[in-house]
């Protein structure tokens, strides 16, 4: 069934000929973006968008994939949209709007006949207004098309030696924050740097939420036990106040996707 599945991803990028991919360095994008150079006589170029609300780690991780499999790699830099540093509820829509129609309008000028992104067939089923966007932006979702679950392009990305295989979902640093509040840069560097820590201590995967002064620390199950004893609580302390946070507190019901989504109907 698998191998079924790549041969149709294969032709859907052999027919489409010439495209942009939606690039974050994820393992959707990168597994996308490798099987396009593996199909001769197509043109594409893989573009991230570099924004104050996405991790510079991030924006690393996208350019070292490009250069390890020598992919053409655009890089276009926006501000943060007007219309969502407020956070309101609809910002996923929003920010998909303004990002992929900067993905298209830079397809234009350069002559590609599409703009692609990683979504899978598993993004059906949870909360994610941003793939009302790519409708309307007229998006194709290869991997969806085809029927691609999560746990396949993890396995297809393992068998073909990508480094990516296994790592953790990622969201954009304004989930971090509740509904209806001011971004600003600041706090973005600070949950940035937060996040980076706990991750240079291996927690992987772990999001710190942002309430006012409250950093809430959500991770995985299996590390709840440990960051909570000494002495990885005192020096997670130290450290997250140290960059700006005036209360730590840890999420017993640790990481889960859409947390932030409550608060819009409180």
């Amino acid at each position: 069934m698998l191998n079924k599945k790549i041969r149709e991803l294969d032709a859907i990028l052999k027919e489409m000929n010439s495209f942009v991919i939606a690039f974050s360095g994820g393992v959707d994008s990168s597994f996308l973006a490798y099987k396009a150079t593996e199909i001769r006589g197509i043109r594409f170029v893989a573009a991230t968008i570099r924004t104050p609300y996405i991790p510079a780690r991030e924006i690393q991780d996208a350019v070292d994939f490009c250069q390890l499999y020598d992919i053409k790699h655009k890089i276009i830099d926006i501000e943060i949209p007007d219309n969502i540093k407020e956070v309101p509820p609809e910002r996923c829509y929003l920010c998909k709007m303004q990002l992929f129609g900067k993905l298209k309008e830079y397809a234009g000028k350069n002559n590609y006949a599409f703009v692609i992104d990683g979504t899978n067939s598993d993004d059906n089923g949870d909360f994610r207004p941003g793939i009302r966007a790519l409708r309307e932006l007229q998006i194709r979702s290869p991997l969806q098309e085809v029927g691609f679950m999560k746990n396949e392009i993890r396995e297809a990305s393992k068998s073909a030696g990508l480094n990516t295989w296994d790592k953790p979902a990622y969201a954009c640093l304004l989930t971090r924050l509740p509904y209806n509040t001011k971004v600003t840069e600041n706090d973005l560097k600070m949950i940035e740097e937060a996040e980076q820590y706990l991750f240079n201590r291996g927690f992987y995967g772990t999001r710190v939420r942002l309430h006012g002064d409250i950093a809430r620390i959500e991770c995985m199950p299996g590390y709840i036990n440990k960051i909570a004893n000494d002495p990885e609580r005192s020096s997670i302390i130290g450290h997250l106040k140290g960059i700006g946070f005036r209360f730590i507190s840890l999420d017993l019901e640790g990481y889960r996707t859409g947390s932030m989504d409550n608060d819009k109907h409180d």
